[in-house]
């Protein structure tokens, strides 16, 4: 993590996660030195918000290239692609057509904590999300530090998840709405989806907690019971105040996280207010 942050402005956004860069206009040919600088910033910071950028979606596709390999998006409960002019692009929205069909995903309630697809084999390794339109002072984005999180993790903690193997639901969406072909699992040991190991650690051998989401999701080799009481605790402790951060959304925003990383959850807002993001996953982050 010693590349050069070359000629960018960076102002912590709190003091374990989340950096606001300035100087930079997304939507230009950035240079190799400028695109390095960004990936030291957001490999220390872990998010990465740009404030004030007027783009296209074409700008969109060209700037998440930088950093990496683009990722499809995941399925939505409706069978729908959003951009079919933009496939890569997905499209995170309460608004829906005349006949009433959903133009985008999650709608208009709460996101609850998660990383992004930790329920296939290989997820993507970040997000990159535009906002378009924005119900102002509602429907904010929260991030939190699972480095930090598992640094300070108590040490029976530690060693109660040390080894363990986690399976992570891959019938619902982060809004809780059951996917297309999936049935509804009262036993969390039959919960369809990736198993991953508790414990992740990243190209620099930082260790974080990888917990996906909560719902549904159980520890191989416990009981059920033993299970829920340990991910209660995890879940506790990894969503502390203190390694946590929240973007009050402009339109304009652009934010980047490191998915494996770090969790996310969005507030729910207002319904009769539209709320308009489009968003890119990267498969992998360029070295």
């Amino acid at each position: 993590m010693d590349r050069r942050r070359h000629e960018i402005d960076v102002t912590q956004l709190s003091p374990n996660i989340g950096a606001n860069i300035e100087g930079i206009d997304v939507s230009d040919t950035l240079s190799p030195d400028v695109i390095s600088a960004i990936k030291a910033v957001w490999d220390e910071h872990l998010v990465v918000r740009f404030r004030n950028q007027s783009i296209t979606d074409d700008d969109l596709l060209r700037f998440s290239r930088y950093f990496g390999e683009l990722d499809p998006p995941g399925p939505n409960p409706y069978g729908i692609t959003f951009l079919p002019e933009y496939p890569e692009i997905n499209v995170i929205s309460n608004v829906k057509a005349e006949d009433g069909t959903p133009m985008g995903n999650l709608g208009d309630g709460e996101a609850v904590w998660h990383a992004d697809m930790t329920y296939i084999e290989k997820p993507p390794e970040a997000g990159i999300l535009h906002a378009l339109e924005i119900p102002v002072g509602q429907g904010h984005t929260y991030f939190a530090n699972m480095i930090k999180a598992y640094e300070a993790l108590p040490a029976d903690l530690k060693n109660a998840i040390d080894g363990k193997t986690l399976i992570h639901d891959a019938a619902h969406n982060s809004a809780g709405m059951l996917r297309r072909g999936y049935q509804e699992v009262s036993d969390p040991r039959e919960t369809p989806g990736a198993r991953h190991p508790l414990v992740w650690e990243d190209t620099f051998g930082r260790k974080a907690l990888f917990l996906g989401r909560r719902p549904h999701a159980y520890i191989l080799g416990l009981t059920v019971t033993e299970s829920d009481r340990l991910l209660d605790r995890l879940w506790a402790h990894a969503t502390t105040a203190e390694w946590t951060w929240f973007n009050q959304w402009q339109v304009g925003d652009i934010l980047m996280w490191q998915n494996l990383l770090v969790l996310h959850r969005r507030d729910a807002f207002d319904g009769s207010i539209r709320r308009v993001m489009h968003r890119t996953q990267l498969k992998s982050l360029a070295a």
